[in-house]
């Protein structure tokens, strides 16, 4: 993945936030927006790191054949209601798997193969390694298998995040992250490939009365490439880039403890078209 297309949609013009008069994670001035955001876009730039690295000397796909929708990449209305169709057949780990084979399949898989790879589940070797074989192409997964491991691994890295050397919140706190597709669209199909945009929120950050990196929101659309193998659509690649980012709400934030209370109590969905 190459973060050449990568947009920035600035700061809405306007916009006000209401940090709360006792911040929710222990005291000290909630940091500003940008130095929450900065610790997502770490988790970011390090995955696009490693899929720069993984595809640098990949060959050629066939995406010539692929077909966009009508009026360009603009979707048709009937494309964002729900079908009645069942999404899919089976699950592996945890993950829905045996999607249709057509581009309401596309949309699915990648909307929760998007989940399952924003999950706090990637920062443990033994739930990571089970994500990445279910998401990715046989051809491809070993080669990202290893090269997510050494991103996971670096201690540097964790403790940025505020996480301990071996991936695990710190006592006290409860690490987050979690996805949250809002929309899907196909950009480009075939019979064997799609492209397939998945926008979505990501809440990413550690709850807790001695956090220094509270949970915060972010916004971005990742473009999956998909292939049909083994009677599936998996991933092969994929691109991230900021936004569409929508106008904040003059809200005040939550307590660590309704935060770490929500995430224990509201469980994560899984999406389908």
């Amino acid at each position: 993945m190459t973060p050449g297309d990568e947009h920035d949609y600035g700061e809405p013009a306007g916009t006000r936030v209401r940090l709360p008069e006792a911040d929710p994670y222990g005291g000290a001035r909630r940091p500003a927006r940008s130095s929450s955001r900065s610790l997502v876009t770490v988790v970011g730039v390090v995955v696009l790191l490693i899929a720069a690295i993984a595809f640098a000397n990949r060959g050629g796909d066939d995406s010539s054949s692929s077909t966009t929708t009508p009026d360009g990449n603009k979707p048709e209305t009937s494309t964002t209601a729900a079908s009645g169709t069942k999404p899919v057949e089976s699950k592996s780990g945890g993950i829905p798997t045996g999607y249709a084979h057509d581009a309401q399949g596309a949309q699915s898989a990648a909307a929760n193969y998007a989940v399952a790879l924003g999950s706090a589940d990637m920062f443990s070797k033994d739930s990571r390694h089970q994500i990445v074989d279910t998401v990715y192409a046989p051809g491809i997964a070993a080669t990202r298998q290893s090269a997510l491991d050494t991103a996971y691994s670096n201690e540097t890295f964790l403790s940025n995040i505020g996480l301990d050397k071996d991936g695990t919140a710190p006592d006290g706190q409860t690490f987050i992250s979690r996805i949250v597709p809002v929309g899907t669209k196909v950009t480009a199909s075939s019979a064997s490939k799609a492209t397939v945009e998945v926008w979505y929120t990501s809440l990413f950050g550690l709850s807790g009365t001695a956090s220094t990196n509270p949970v915060s929101e972010s916004w971005y659309t990742t473009t999956y490439q998909l292939t049909w193998v083994s009677n599936d659509w998996k991933v092969t690649d994929f691109q991230q880039k900021d936004g569409p980012v929508p106008v904040g709400r003059d809200q005040q934030a939550s307590t660590s403890d309704d935060m770490t209370k929500a995430v224990e109590e509201f469980g994560g969905f899984t999406y389908a078209r």
